[in-house]
């Protein structure tokens, strides 16, 4: 699969609502599909771009879902018939965009991220999602195929729970919470990927590989941060006003996920405040490792000093030493540099230096 980025600034000079997918460029097309449902009946289906039209009039509820915004021309016909506007179809291609909610004539548009953990468990993908809620419709849009609502529609066509009775706005309220039941699992990977990197310190098997896990983990934490923060002021903001597009009896609902949105912001915050513990652990185990390697020299050197100063007295060569020309100098020397040794090795031992 060929993949390019276009970053934000390849825009720069360009007029609002100039049509231009940002962010990684894969060669997968855009692939639409809809489920449409009532409280007796389901159908889903594969569709092409001039095929999105949901009329006004019927009573069912249509989840349109859009997976891949690399064709604009694609994306810009789906939002033509549904009459969005040029800036916010923008918005849905720049993969870039910080959360936000923002209200239109007749529908409501939520863009925030999509987190999960890579199959080899050492990264946190990230991918943006859109959601436009009209009048008996919902469309989504997705960079690439394959998300986290699986259980969802399975629970849909197989009518589990109370979302084929309810509307349109239900749904959205459900597609909104089980991404943010997703950003848990998240932060428990990377709550055990800390404690894993603290035990491991404190066994002292920290090598210098821990200082870029440590910088690894708080990249992470940083990318789920700027995915919940602006989420919960979304959310809070749909609370907060009247939107004809969500019912009274559904923001209950959303409170419930501003509530866990609260609870994630603590746990992040926590996890960062335990990744700065544990770089300041790694430092000091660096630190204390060093200390004993410094130690050790230095009773190394301790013990060398006075043995340097009989090998300094008696290299002196001077003619009159006696002990140059006594027989058992040589011997006497080795005994008394070996006493020496063995007496300063004890000193040391008893006053816990070594």
């Amino acid at each position: 699969m060929s993949k390019s980025i276009r970053n934000v600034s390849d825009k720069a000079g360009e007029p609002p609502g100039i049509l231009v997918h940002v962010g990684m460029q894969k060669s997968t097309g855009t692939r639409i599909s809809c489920l449409d449902y009532t409280p007796e009946h389901i159908h889903e289906k594969k569709l092409k771009p001039e095929d999105c039209r949901v009329s006004k009039e019927k009573k069912s509820v249509s989840w349109i879902n859009v997976d891949g915004l690399s064709e604009t021309d694609a994306v810009a016909q789906i939002g033509r018939l549904f009459g969005l506007d040029s800036l916010l179809v923008e918005d849905v291609l720049n993969t870039s965009h910080r959360p936000k909610l923002e209200e239109f004539d007749e529908h409501l548009l939520l863009i925030f991220k999509m987190l999960s953990v890579t199959e080899d468990r050492r990264r946190i993908r990230s991918e943006q999602l859109s959601f436009v809620l009209g009048k008996g419709w919902l469309l989504s849009f997705q960079e690439e195929p394959g998300d986290v609502f699986d259980g969802l529609r399975n629970r849909i066509r197989e009518k589990k729970g109370v979302v084929r009775d309810r509307e349109t706005d239900f749904l959205f309220y459900r597609l909104v919470d089980t991404v943010v039941d997703h950003y848990f699992f998240v932060t428990e990977h990377l709550s055990d990927s800390a404690e894993k990197l603290e035990e491991r310190i404190l066994s002292g098997g920290g090598g210098s590989g821990c200082l870029q896990e440590i910088q690894h983990l708080k990249r992470q934490l940083i990318l789920c941060s700027k995915s919940v923060k602006p989420l919960r002021e979304a959310i809070a903001y749909l609370l907060k006003d009247a939107y004809p597009f969500v019912q009274k009896s559904t923001k209950r609902y959303f409170r419930d996920v501003y509530e866990h949105l609260v609870q994630l912001t603590d746990t992040i915050s926590a996890q960062r405040d335990l990744l700065s513990n544990i770089m300041d652990l790694y430092l000091s185990e660096s630190s204390n490792r060093m200390n004993q390697v410094m130690q050790i020299l230095t009773i190394i050197s301790t013990i060398f000093i006075p043995l340097t100063f009989i090998a300094g007295v008696y290299g002196m060569n001077f003619t009159n030493m006696p002990e140059l020309h006594w027989k058992y100098g040589y011997l006497m020397v080795w005994t008394v540099m070996l006493a020496m040794i063995v007496f300063m090795v004890m000193f040391f031992k008893r006053k816990g230096w070594w």
